[in-house]
């Protein structure tokens, strides 16, 4: 906990049910590194390098992802909520039944990415890129547009995706 690992080549690495809860993690390659069960609330990931890692059941909680790749990453049933992923790369990042709540995708790329009944109550932007992106999520999400919030939801919010070239249904419950 609260480690400073910035610049650190960890890839490839096995760091199942690891630690690094308040850690800065910034500009760190975890290119394809296993971190199922790990606590990361509230640590640092700013510009660091998650492309093909199994995040599975990660704590996220609080994190810090801006400029991060997280292409083709493992997120099943990660929890996410209050986290900072303005312009993080996420191609093809499999998010299925994560926690998706609180979260700043603005500017993200998030194209070709799966969604599996999240709860997705995330801020996006007219930057944030979904063409490709699949499945199916709970809003509502708040749309960030020239100065301007408003919040999006069911059939509405479906439509905005859809716009964008995303294959997402909106689930109402």
């Amino acid at each position: 906990m609260g480690l400073d690992l910035t610049g650190a080549d960890l890839s490839r690495g096995d760091f199942s049910e690891s630690w690094f809860t308040d850690s800065t993690l910034r500009d760190v390659m975890l290119v394809d590194a296993e971190l199922y069960r790990s606590d990361a609330q509230g640590a640092d990931f700013s510009n660091s390098d998650l492309t093909g890692a199994s995040l599975v059941r990660t704590n996220l909680d609080d994190a810090i992802l801006q400029g991060a790749t997280l292409d083709r990453a493992n997120l099943i049933k990660a929890s996410l909520y209050g986290v900072d992923a303005a312009g993080a790369s996420c191609r093809g990042t499999r998010f299925m039944g994560a926690s998706l709540l609180q979260v700043d995708f603005r500017s993200a790329d998030l194209r070709d990415a799966v969604f599996d009944e999240n709860s997705f109550q995330v801020t996006l932007d007219g930057d944030t890129r979904l063409a490709g992106a699949t499945g199916s999520v709970l809003g509502p999400v708040v749309v960030k547009e020239k100065g301007s919030s408003q919040e999006l939801s069911g059939a509405t919010l479906q439509k905005w995706l859809q716009d964008r070239g995303a294959s997402i249904e909106v689930v109402t419950r």
